[in-house]
């Protein structure tokens, strides 16, 4: 998802789809301090469009993981925090375009990095800023250096098969259940991946590869199979199966 739809146990590919095409346009924040999001009333009752987004959210995440995530649905006005973490997990439903669709379940160094310049895109496309507005705060803002890359590893969850994301073309398609890794400035040669032979779903052919190559937000993109209980199964491999 060349990411603006990204960040790596890894699974042989199911010819995985499209991630991020737009990523790098879209991670974005004000040259000011770093946005939290608004505070949803301890009280309030959330409506049955919000439940649905925490749901989808929520479906990012690892079963055991999205117990404890905070929990962010979008407004008017951009993101709204409704719950907070017990596990320095994030989860929240991301449009890098608005088109897109990106259940994403982050972790602690996601919600420290990430976090802030996905509410701060929310809150300017709100302010009805347009997407070479929203480019240009983002490049200040990394200038200034209110905006810094992952500086350690890090896991971001995307386990929904709700997936929506744009391609390396910045189409935007359905994309399986996959994980992505910070890897800052890494680039698909590193991992021995052609970044200009793309598949039929738009992204490099390879068990994984890396969305917004070479830049401070680069990801590695891992698709993986369905979760369900966690459990490690190894295919039948016949009469070595037990060696």
């Amino acid at each position: 998802m060349k990411t603006n739809s990204y960040p790596a146990a890894i699974r042989l590919r199911p010819n995985v789809g499209a991630l991020f095409g737009c990523l790098t346009a879209f991670i974005v924040q004000l040259p000011v301090a770093l946005p939290v999001g608004a505070q949803a009333s301890p009280t309030a009752v959330q409506t049955d469009t919000q439940k649905a987004e925490v749901a989808l959210a929520l479906s990012a995440c690892p079963p055991a993981v999205a117990k404890g995530a905070a929990v962010y649905v979008l407004g008017q006005s951009g993101y709204v925090k409704v719950r907070d973490s017990q596990n320095g997990f994030t989860a929240l439903v991301q449009h890098t375009v608005p088109a897109a669709q990106e259940p994403r379940c982050m972790g602690a160094e996601g919600t420290r990095t990430w976090l802030p310049r996905i509410l701060k895109v929310a809150e300017l496309r709100a302010e009805g800023k347009s997407r070479e507005e929203i480019q240009q705060i983002i490049s200040d803002a990394l200038a200034k250096g209110v905006l810094k890359p992952p500086s350690q590893p890090g896991v971001d969850y995307m386990l929904s098969t709700q997936n929506r994301v744009p391609n390396q073309k910045g189409i935007v398609t359905p994309f399986p259940p996959h994980m992505m890794f910070y890897a800052p400035y890494l680039s698909n040669a590193d991992l021995g991946v052609d970044g200009t032979h793309l598949g039929p779903d738009g992204n490099p052919v390879g068990p994984a590869f890396v969305a917004g190559e070479g830049g401070p937000y680069a990801l590695i993109i891992v698709a993986i199979g369905k979760h369900g209980t966690g459990a490690h199964e190894m295919p039948d491999l016949g009469d070595g199966g037990d060696r």
